[in-house]
């Protein structure tokens, strides 16, 4: 890859959509399949449900080949899905059961707090800094917006994605065990990691 036509910029055009439910779906499709099973059913869910202004891309050949969302007191990378949405596309059984799931992982900011919202990149990409620059972006912004801090959930089953934040300065503050939620959503557990502006 050639890392002069790499470029990182705020938000994207809203004709990416489907390109980008897809990344992200490919990333965390695992985790977002135990709510929506069907794949055309959450991939169109997932690209009617972003909010392109809370998310920074990776740009290869003017190509997205990695995003990372935030969520603020201001609004969230996911947040443009409400209950209400999932009953009405996927019927109240599903709905309330995508809801159910969702209720997971839901986390809300604290008072002068950015909450990280994962970072996917391309499998052609992965292992090239691509998604340590999409992290350097989120924490500059919220420097620059005057945050104090920014937050992550890492789950215990990707040891990866928690030694790339703990590289970048983020700190273990807590961690929950939830054993017996293994069953049903993969892993037992999560850690908190901060780092402080």
């Amino acid at each position: 890859m050639d890392s002069n036509k790499l470029m990182i910029k705020k938000s994207w055009d809203h004709q990416e959509r489907t390109k980008v439910a897809e990344l992200y779906d490919e990333a965390f499709g695992q985790k977002i399949s135990l709510a929506i099973p069907s794949n055309s059913s959450r991939h169109s869910i997932l690209a009617e449900c972003f909010e392109p202004e809370f998310s920074f891309v990776a740009l290869y050949k003017n190509q997205i080949v990695g995003i990372v969302g935030f969520q603020t007191s201001k609004g969230s990378f996911t947040n443009g899905i409400s209950y209400l949405d999932l009953i009405h596309k996927l019927g109240l059984w599903a709905g309330n059961w995508a809801a159910f799931i969702f209720y997971f992982y839901e986390r809300e900011p604290e008072n002068g707090e950015l909450i990280l919202d994962g970072i996917a990149v391309h499998p052609d990409f992965r292992g090239k800094g691509i998604g340590t620059k999409l992290l350097e972006n989120v924490v500059f912004h919220a420097s620059e917006n005057n945050y104090s801090r920014v937050r992550l959930d890492v789950i215990d089953t990707n040891k990866k994605a928690r030694r790339l934040y703990e590289s970048q300065g983020f700190k273990h503050t807590k961690t929950e065990h939830f054993p017996y939620l293994r069953w049903l959503l993969g892993f037992g557990g999560s850690t908190t990691l901060v780092r402080n502006i």
